[in-house]
Order: structure tokens, then C-alpha cells, then sequence
């Protein structure tokens, strides 16, 4: 599963090969609300094909439209606002009449694009800066910390995993958890030392390390755009990973387990020296309440979770796996809820 992102280039770049002429358009700013971020991109065919969003539909069905009716004929980059009236806001389906500005860029083989795919397949961060007035395309190393910038003269897009997750354990929840976390646009490294599980396990375009946890926990050096998730029930495995996890910078942290094996794990923490304050870091139970049993749904239960503290969204305790499930179990005891 590739990310958003990656099919807008992926399809660029195929068009481009044969020949046809596209158009890669970019959110560069937003004024009020608007349903796609900055840096959300969208491509499109001179047969009106389209890929990927830049609006809640109505400003795509606005650039087929005129595609259609005039084929592509830019050949420069354009700056393009939408909305600026209350007009406008309801007829391009902008809500409380926010305002979006675009960059399309007519694209051809000097656009880079699949050089920027080549840098992406190796799983580099790539800036790439567009010249506004010649349409010249260079590439060049970004940082995880940059984002779009945009200036009179220049375009500059950030490209390639900003985000990294590690699994520790090749099992068939990591591979659910691995499949939608690289549509989410993360860096995923699976790390299993068991032959045993590590056979036969393969998901495209994630990393599959034969190493133990903790040493690669410190060889990734964790920075705040890191995650890590536990997935094995050795605590040989899963321990000392969490404790150097704990001890890094990673924006989240969590390891499978029930309620019991959970408080047990924090009891062995605490004898490796994991301090109280580091050791609230720690997610687990794992996941948001949602009910889920399969390996799938799981995975979707964990990735919500992982988002909404990547997302500074504090859960109610409703929403907690070790709450939720406690609420039920007394709802399902309590006489005052039978009918």
C-alpha cells in the first residue's frame, strides 16, 4: 500500500513516460477551514484523470472541468486561489468560507519526478524546490523537521517518510500494522531475531531486521518523529527494547498485553532503572477502545491511538482499552441495565 502522496508521483511519472501531458497541483496555503492540509497534492491527465486531493471534491470536479473543456496549457508554474469570495467558498464546497491557494505545476521530464521516486524508493527525505518564474526543478536533502515554504520566487515540498515506526516481532498483527502505517506515509522497520517468524514475512516497502530490539533501538538514534510499538510477548525481546525506547525521544511508545501483563511489565521496568516519569510514556494496554478482536482491527486500534498523541489529541478515558473494557464488564453485571 503506498501513501497518498507516492501514487500522485507514481502516477506523474507514468504519464510522463508515455508521453502525455499532466499537471501536479499542491495546497500552498490555507485561510479559514479547508479539509486537506498544506502539502496535499493532486495530479492531473490531459484525458481528465485524476489522483489524489486537494479539496472535499468540488475544486477537482472545477480543474477537470477546465482540462476538459481546454486541455493543459500551462507552461509555467501558476499560483491559483480559490474562495476569496462567499460566492466562491459555496460554490467551490469550502466550509465557513475558508480559502485555498494552489500551485499547479505543468510537469515534463525535466521535472524530476522520477528521480524523486528514485531517492523515495531508498527511503530518503527529499526537499524538492521549484522555481516559480522557469518552472527549473532541483532536489536536495531535507530534514525531518522542515516543511513547505513557499516564497515570491520558489516552491519548496518535503517529500519521503517523515515519520518512523518500529515493530519488534514479524508476526501477522505486525503485518497489518506494518501494511496501513506505510499508507500513513511512515518509514516502517519490523525487528524479529526469531528465524522462526521472520520466514516467509514480507510486506512492500517495509524493512524486515534481524537484530535484537534494543540494540536497534539505539542504533535508530529516536527522535520525536519516531514511534514504537511491542508486539512479541517475550519480555526477553520486548523489555530492554522498551526500555531504551523509554529513555529516547519517541513520540509514543506502546506494548501489547492485557491488563495483568501489562502491570508486571512496569514492575520489571522499574527494576531496569526506568524512572516513574518515563515509564507514563508507556502505552499499554495498547490501542483505542473500539471493540476490535481480529489482527486487522487491532492494527487499526493501535494506529488511532498512535495518531492522536502524534496529533496532540488527548483520549478521554472512555476511549483507553484498560477503561473501556472495565466499563463494559460492570455495565454487562449491572442489574440496573437490564430491561
Amino acid at each position: 500500500m503506498d501513501s497518498i502522496d507516492l501514487e500522485v508521483l507514481k502516477s506523474c511519472e507514468q504519464w510522463i513516460s508515455r508521453g502525455s501531458r499532466c499537471e501536479l497541483v499542491t495546497v500552498i496555503k490555507t485561510w479559514g477551514s479547508s479539509p486537506r492540509p498544506e502539502g496535499a497534492m493532486l495530479a492531473i491527465c490531459d484525458d481528465g484523470t485524476v489522483v489524489g486531493s486537494v479539496s472535499g471534491g468540488c475544486i477537482e470536479d472545477d480543474l477537470i472541468d477546465r482540462v476538459r473543456k481546454n486541455g493543459i496549457t500551462r507552461t509555467m508554474p501558476e499560483i491559483v486561489t480559490y474562495g476569496i469570495t462567499a460566492d466562491e467558498a459555496h460554490r467551490f464546497g469550502l466550509p465557513c468560507g475558508g480559502t485555498i491557494q494552489l500551485a499547479i505545476e505543468p510537469l515534463s521530464q525535466e521535472s524530476g519526478i522520477a528521480e524523486l521516486l528514485q531517492r523515495l524508493t531508498g527511503h530518503q527525505l527529499v526537499a524538492r524546490r521549484l522555481d516559480l518564474r522557469t518552472g527549473m526543478v532541483t532536489l536536495g536533502p531535507a530534514s525531518s523537521g522542515m516543511s513547505l515554504q513557499v516564497s515570491e520566487t520558489t516552491l519548496t515540498t518535503i517529500h519521503g517518510p517523515r515519520w518512523r515506526l518500529l515493530i519488534i516481532g514479524a508476526g501477522q498483527l505486525s503485518r497489518f500494522l506494518a501494511q496501513i502505517a506505510v499508507g500513513m506515509d511512515y518509514h516502517v522497520t519490523v525487528c524479529d531475531p526469531r528465524e522462526e517468524y521472520r520466514e516467509g514475512w514480507q510486506v512492500a516497502g517495509v524493512e524486515v531486521v534481524h537484530a535484537m530490539p534494543d540494540d536497534l533501538v539505539l542504533e535508530m538514534q529516536l527522535d520525536s518523529r519516531s514511534a514504537v510499538i511491542a508486539l512479541t510477548h517475550d519480555p526477553k525481546l520486548d523489555d530492554l527494547a522498551l526500555m531504551e525506547a523509554l529513555r529516547s525521544d519517541a513520540f509514543y511508545v506502546g506494548a501489547i498485553g492485557s491488563r495483568v501483563n501489562n502491570a508486571r511489565r512496569r514492575e520489571r521496568l522499574l527494576q531496569f532503572d526506568v524512572t516513574e516519569a518515563q515509564l507514563t510514556n508507556l502505552h499499554g494496554p495498547i490501542g483505542m477502545y473500539i471493540g476490535s478482536k481480529t489482527p486487522s482491527e487491532i492494527a487499526i486500534s493501535i494506529l488511532a491511538e498512535m495518531t492522536a498523541v502524534k496529533n496532540g489529541v488527548a483520549l478521554l478515558d472512555a476511549a483507553r482499552i484498560e477503561n473501556a473494557k472495565i466499563a463494559n464488564r460492570q455495565a454487562a453485571t449491572d442489574p440496573s441495565c437490564e430491561s
